[in-house]
């Protein structure tokens, strides 16, 4: 499809660029606003279809907002109606268009002479009055609390927070993309469209998130960032980092056996761990009631030794690295490791919970008795 996209160098819009690239889309028209009619007119003809993207939101003097919201649309829809073939548009709008100040005013113009286009015309528009946007690329200490706090906590620099529960209605950037891109070649009514997700919030709970995961490289434990809002906000701050802080530091335990090194450790779903051992050394000789692990040898060749602690009853196991074979440690079997290989031995470890000093669950005894 032939794409025009205005404000296309903002935060959604290089976003949006890449989105649709990836989905195939290669003729992409950048629009700037600050072009003349003259040079406006080619540059939206013979279009399949507009993300109108640009506009004002911080300009030094308050009549920017009529220049870069509402008249630029005017001037666009102007020129988009005159064609043989009017296209569909996606205007990305903002909640304050509901409010009677300058911004919110200016708005609302531009979504006006949308609709009366969409009405004119017969073609979809599709108006999105987006709350906060998040994600990567955005620009910090302008509009978006998440990209100051993201920027300024991943460098360790003080961050302030005036009301901590002021509410904060938040959309992830992905999700506008996505939102953005399901319209081409729909041919749904126009109006007013919402993403599929949103997310409720307060201030203070996205600072005390964002210090979480700045807190992670030091206490090793996460937050559960695989879905939702905190899987969202974890891509963000890690997104803000600075290159020196791409790797970081982990505890490495060493003595005459191998080394240990804890990598990461979750709330409710254990932790992760490697361990190394010489040829010839053995590990563990011990057993639990409650806490399972699993063992993936990395590099080398182990033989896993077990032992039922009530019954005597014994198994055990060769296995080594490129089999991708888990090795699993059952409660009441007492078990060890023995790198049987002539080089070093590299296991990754999942333990299903954190080690409590205070309640280890891990008793010491030989799997062969002397």
């Amino acid at each position: 499809m032939r794409i025009a996209i205005t404000g296309a160098s903002g935060f959604v819009g290089r976003n949006l660029q890449w989105k649709l690239r990836e989905l195939g889309h290669a003729d992409l028209r950048i629009v700037p606003h600050s072009v003349s009619d003259r040079e406006l007119i080619p540059l939206l003809s013979d279009l399949d279809f507009v993300f109108h993207l640009a506009g004002v939101n911080r300009p030094q003097d308050p009549i920017e907002f009529d220049d870069g919201n509402a008249d630029f649309s005017l001037r666009m829809v102007s020129i988009l109606g005159s064609l043989p073939n009017p296209p569909a548009i996606v205007f990305s709008s903002s909640t304050q268009a509901t409010l009677d100040n300058v911004y919110g005013q200016s708005k609302r113009a531009a979504e006006d002479a949308l609709l009366q286009y969409s009405s004119k015309c017969r073609v979809p528009v599709y108006i999105y009055r987006l709350p906060n946007v998040f994600g990567k690329w955005c620009r910090p200490n302008y509009n978006s609390v998440v990209a100051t706090f993201c920027h300024n906590i991943a460098r360790d620099l003080p961050i302030t927070v005036n009301a901590p529960d002021a509410p904060l209605r938040l959309v992830y950037i992905d999700d506008v993309v996505q939102s953005f891109a399901d319209k081409l070649g729909r041919s749904e009514s126009s109006g007013f469209v919402e993403t599929a997700v949103s997310y409720g919030t307060t201030v203070g709970e996205i600072a005390a998130t964002l210090q979480g995961f700045r807190n992670t490289r030091d206490t090793l434990l996460i937050d559960r960032v695989g879905a939702g809002l905190t899987r969202a906000l974890y891509a963000t701050y890690v997104s803000y980092l600075p290159t020196e802080a791409f790797s970081y530091p982990v505890p490495r335990h060493a003595d005459p056996r191998g080394v240990f090194v804890e990598m990461l450790k979750t709330p409710d779903a254990g932790q992760f761990s490697y361990f190394t051992a010489g040829p010839g050394i053995t590990r563990g000789e011990h057993y639990h009631h409650t806490k399972t692990e699993k063992f993936l040898v990395i590099k080398g060749r182990a033989h896993f030794g077990f032992r039922h602690i009530e019954t005597g009853e014994t198994h055990e196991i060769i296995t080594e690295g490129g089999e991708a074979r888990i090795v699993e440690t059952v409660p009441g079997w007492t078990h060890n490791i023995t790198n049987i290989g002539d080089d070093e031995m590299i296991v990754m470890l999942w333990a299903n919970e954190n080690f409590d000093r205070q309640r280890p669950d891990t008793i010491a005894m030989k799997v062969k008795p002397e």
